[in-house]
């Protein structure tokens, strides 16, 4: 997997989706994913990864140049970013998500549902030219899973206000709508301080690789060619700088519904393999999931999230 965003996993665990699991983000991968292979990273820099100017003047194109790497975070074999939700309040402790599959104590099998788990783990805050400008520490791991969505959430030690104020940062905001297909988006990476630029081809009902099954994924078109490390990336609308999805997967070797190779399932069942094209998962279902001080609803407040 290239370890996209999860899909909106309030809206989508409703639907009955599933999640792909990941490496540990302290371990080189070798599972599903865009987790960072450690063993390719010689030829990766080399042949793949370009400079922040490079991006921004090139790959990204002009609409992209207003999304930056601000807010974007580097984890230790994945990207990520801070996030707020829509109604998300200046003093609320701060959000990082990722990929599931990228949590430090590795995949998450499929049915595994993590909450308010003990965390320090650390992330690379970037500004918009990819510079690292902080390191953020997680208080405690809000929420992982790799079923119904690919997410994990990770709450910090600081605020939001805390984080602008010493950084001039704000977080990303997540879109409470629905992604729509033509929709440019962009895909900052924080591992690779790279940005990847395309459009939102369509959406599958079913993608399908190895243990594990997402429900409405993100399909990109061909330009976005997202590779290992870029799993949690945030999906960004170019018009509003909202996150609509999280990076998360891709077809390398146009195998069928194996790791590393997912496979698209329509409503009748039909599969299609469409090798070297790239997914993600919607999170507009999130923000429902969080209520006052970012906490998790738990299932009595009617939350649709997978719960342990």
């Amino acid at each position: 997997m290239r370890k996209p965003l999860a899909a909106a996993f309030c809206a989508l665990a409703i639907a009955g989706a599933g999640a792909a699991p990941a490496t540990a983000a302290d371990a080189a991968p070798t599972g599903v994913g865009k987790a960072a292979d450690t063993g390719k990273a010689t030829s990766a820099v080399s042949n793949v990864v370009t400079s922040v100017e490079q991006t921004l003047s090139g790959l990204a194109g002009p609409k992209a140049k207003a999304v930056n790497f601000a807010g974007t975070v580097a984890l230790s074999n994945c990207s990520g970013s801070v996030v707020r939700m829509p109604d998300s309040e200046a003093d609320d402790p701060a959000l990082v998500m990722t990929n599931g599959h990228c949590l430090e104590s590795g995949f998450p099998g499929p049915g595994e549902v993590l909450v308010d788990k003990a965390s320090s783990r650390t992330f690379s805050l970037l500004n918009s030219s990819g510079s690292r400008v902080a390191t953020l520490r997680a208080a405690k791991l809000a929420y992982g899973t790799m079923t119904d969505s690919d997410v994990a959430l990770y709450q910090l030690t600081t605020t939001y206000a805390q984080i602008k104020s010493s950084y001039n940062i704000n977080a990303l905001t997540l879109n409470d709508a629905h992604p729509v297909a033509g929709t440019a988006i962009s895909i900052p990476s924080g591992y690779w301080k790279r940005i990847y630029s395309c459009s939102i081809d369509g959406f599958v009902p079913t993608l399908k690789e190895g243990d594990w099954t997402w429900k409405d994924s993100v399909r990109y078109t061909s330009a976005c060619n997202t590779i290992g490390g870029t799993s949690g990336s945030p999906v960004v609308d170019q018009a509003t700088n909202k996150v609509v999805a999280i990076n998360n997967t891709g077809n390398e070797d146009g195998e069928r519904c194996t790791v590393n190779n997912p496979c698209e399932v329509d409503a009748n069942g039909n599969v299609t393999v469409r090798k070297g094209i790239n997914y993600a998962q919607e999170t507009y279902g999130i923000p429902a999931c969080f209520g006052i001080a970012n906490q998790l609803h738990g299932p009595a407040r009617g939350s649709p999230l997978p719960t342990p």
